[in-house]
């Protein structure tokens, strides 16, 4: 298993590798990506990482969401990750990007510059467990409300990101 991440500057420039457990105590910026998957009713699915996960774990997010291994180009890092985790193959197509910091569980900042992509698909998930536990399908709208009311159930980066939305 390949656990470098890329280091980059505030233009998404490479500026280095690190172990991504190291960025994560140093809180150095760092390329990411998130996948957003809507079904024909316009609904995105949501997956809960599972309970094992370094950070955030058993917190509502997006339907995948990693890191470009070095070398690997992002839609080619979310495209493999979404089958890895969620067993879905389908084109993406890049929507936007935005850089947030955040305080996570365990004593870890995550400092990223996010690569959003979105694609369609309107059949169920096949969860990799060790990714996550679970999954529904839910409206934008109504995800919005739902993180306004309950903000610790939902990972950081999903709060920044569905503003954009």
């Amino acid at each position: 298993m390949n656990n470098r991440v890329i280091l980059v500057d505030e233009n998404d420039l490479a500026i280095g590798e690190m172990d991504k457990l190291e960025v994560h105590q140093k809180g150095l910026l760092h390329r990411a990506f998130s996948t957003f998957i809507f079904n024909d009713g316009g609904q995105l699915l949501l997956q809960r990482r599972a309970k094992e996960k370094y950070h955030s774990a058993n917190l509502w997010t997006n339907t995948c969401c990693s890191h470009p291994r070095p070398k690997e180009g992002t839609l080619e890092a979310a495209k493999r990750r979404l089958k890895e985790e969620m067993g879905i193959e389908t084109n993406l197509e890049k929507k936007f990007d935005f850089i947030y910091r955040a305080q996570l569980d365990n004593h870890l900042i995550e400092y990223e510059f996010d690569h959003v992509y979105i694609g369609q698909y309107n059949y169920p998930p096949y969860l990799n467990p060790e990714e996550a536990s679970d999954y529904k399908w839910m409206d934008m709208e109504e995800l919005k409300a739902e993180i306004m009311l309950y903000p610790k159930e939902y990972t950081e980066w999903l709060k920044f990101a569905v503003h954009s939305f």
